[in-house]
């Protein structure tokens, strides 16, 4: 061995990543940062979208168009990280707006005029004649009459009466099932359910009052024994297709949930939900809801709540996923038949008939015995951490909540991806063509397994809901309304400082009952406009603006630049 080679030996294997690049070599090159990944790093340092949208702004009076620059409103950081937490702070705020209320979040409706009163009778009129024309067979007579009825609901709506005063519903009877409860099901309180939405108010001796609040926690049932790292200790036992029909059907068993809630405490509760994936891949829930309830009654009412899924059995497919032999689209029936006997497939309807009273559902989802509970006052700080918690997974999809490092986890998740990709996931599903029947709305171009479902892809682990769950009595606003409450709170700010906000800035925008305010359409730029101008070039527009909006807001002092000389930013 010669002296290099000994003290190649001496000095062990060379790192390439710990070597200096040559300077001018391919490698130093591609080392430097490019130009646009620097905007888009500045871009989310000022929380700046980095995907914004081009919108054409026309001025009705004037006729100058303007190309203004939306954000992309993108829910998840993977696609934009300043809108996803934007959404996120949103979400923040609804949930503390109706977290510990005092006084009911939603007026009573005002009462109907006397014109709507009037419209009213006579729309009762119109049913009554629509009723002797259809028992007398004179279709043409009901189709005038359903004109009539039209342009009373539309008097109505101008009148400001909301809905409809009998929607139509006479098409297809509505099918029913019996509401008796299971025999292996525990029993429920029931009470007469007030239209009071806050909880009660409990008062010290030295007179405090104060009116707590809960956080809750609800999952999924087990599915067999599970590691640290929420691996199935033995995965041939593991039952993976309940835990893919409990995924797929947990929104629903939540809804009952509330309902019973609701009818063993005697008052409507109000919540603010958000769902997440447990490290087994289970769905959990989080909950802030208004008003305190025991344990007790949590957990009797957690033990008691269980949604039955009254679909046809899918347990023993009649076709092989994989197999030639697959239904196929015959143009003439409309319908998908059987490949060897022609035979048109069962419709959804049929099938969902062909259920008696006396067949077992095809599928019952029930919590599982992990439930927790725990008050929270409005002035504690727990409640601010728990809001924190609560939005905590929003930014990132079901699978990236948790880290999938290991070989184990990874087949894990591959494993729960296979029992979901042929579960049928609603009945528009293409999966039932596996089972023999025709799905409902059926059309051309079906494939086992290929359902475009967000149930079956792989990021969302079998839940295709929303990830938050508000009621509709929670803030008595929606999401919007909490947005333009921000952006009114940044108008008045600007208005303090001696400032206004920019043209079609997003508090200049919501500006439409100013006597003076421009008449402005608005129209999306696209990628083939001539006037579409550059992502790279909007997000610097956008930065710029940034920078200049938050020095008017820390400098009352400094003026902003004469209208129309820069672009705006929405």
């Amino acid at each position: 061995m010669n002296a290099v080679d000994q003290d190649d030996a001496e000095l062990g294997p060379v790192d390439p990543a710990d070597e200096e690049p040559r300077p001018g070599s391919r490698l130093a090159r591609m080392r430097q940062p490019l130009a646009r990944h620097v905007v888009e790093a500045v871009a989310v340092e000022e929380g700046v979208c980095v995907r914004p949208v081009a919108l054409r702004r026309v001025d009705l009076d004037t006729g100058e168009t303007t190309i203004v620059p939306a954000p992309c409103g993108a829910t998840l950081a993977s696609k934009c990280p300043p809108c996803a937490e934007r959404a996120r702070r949103l979400r923040m705020a609804q949930c503390k707006a109706g977290w510990h209320l005092d006084d009911e979040p939603l007026p009573d409706p005002d009462p109907p005029s006397d014109e709507a009163k009037d419209l009213g009778r006579f729309r009762a009129d119109l049913e009554a004649l629509r009723k002797e024309s259809e028992q007398a067979g004179d279709a043409a007579n009901v189709a005038d009459i359903d004109g009539v009825i039209g342009h009373v609901d539309e008097a109505l709506a101008e009148l400001g009466v909301r809905g409809k005063a009998a929607p139509d519903n006479r098409e297809r009877p509505r099918r029913t099932r019996s509401t008796r409860r299971r025999q292996d099901a525990a029993d429920l309180p029931r009470l007469p359910v007030d239209k009071r939405t806050v909880g009660r108010t409990y008062s010290a001796p030295d007179g405090t009052a104060w009116r707590p609040s809960m956080f809750l926690t609800l999952t999924c049932d087990t599915y067999g024994r599970v590691l640290t790292d929420g691996t199935p200790v033995d995965p041939d036992s593991y039952d993976y297709r309940r835990a893919a029909r409990d995924a797929i059907h947990f929104p629903k068993l939540i809804d009952r949930f509330w309902q019973n809630l609701r009818r063993a405490v005697g008052w409507d509760v109000q919540y603010f939900a958000v769902l997440e994936p447990q490290r087994r891949l289970a769905p959990h829930l989080h909950a802030a809801f208004r008003g305190t309830v025991s344990r007790v009654v949590l957990r009797q009412v957690a033990t008691a709540t269980y949604h039955q899924v009254w679909w046809p059995a899918t347990d023993a497919p009649i076709y092989a996923p994989d197999g030639p032999g697959l239904p196929t689209w015959d143009e003439q029936a409309g319908s998908y038949v059987d490949p060897v006997t022609g035979a048109e497939l069962v419709s959804w309807d049929d099938a969902l008939d062909a259920i008696g009273p006396d067949d077992e559902p095809a599928h019952v989802v029930r919590f599982g015995p992990q439930i927790r509970a725990d008050g929270v006052t409005a002035n504690g700080e727990t409640a601010g951490k728990l809001i924190g918690y609560l939005t905590k997974y929003l930014t990132k999809s079901l699978d990236g909540c948790h880290a999938v490092e290991t070989d184990r986890q990874r087949a894990h998740v591959d494993r729960l991806a296979a029992a979901l990709r042929y579960e049928p996931c609603s009945p528009t599903c293409a999966n039932w063509l596996l089972h023999g029947i025709a799905p409902k709305n059926a059309r051309p171009g079906l494939a086992p397994g290929r359902c475009k479902g967000k149930t079956h892809r792989r990021e969302t682990l079998g839940f295709g809901g929303r990830r938050v769950l508000v009621s509709r009595k929670w803030s008595g606003k929606t999401l919007g309304d909490h947005k333009a409450d921000r952006l009114d709170f940044v108008r008045a700010q600007l208005e303090a400082l001696g400032h206004r906000p920019d043209d079609g800035s997003p508090a200049e925008q919501t500006v439409t009952n100013s006597a003076n305010a421009p008449r402005l359409a608005w129209e999306l730029v696209r990628p083939g406009d001539q006037d579409a101008p550059r992502r790279e070039h909007l997000i610097l527009h956008a930065i710029a603006n940034r920078q200049r909006w938050r020095t008017q807001l820390a400098n009352p002092s400094t003026t902003g630049p004469p209208d129309g000389t820069r672009p705006a930013v929405a």
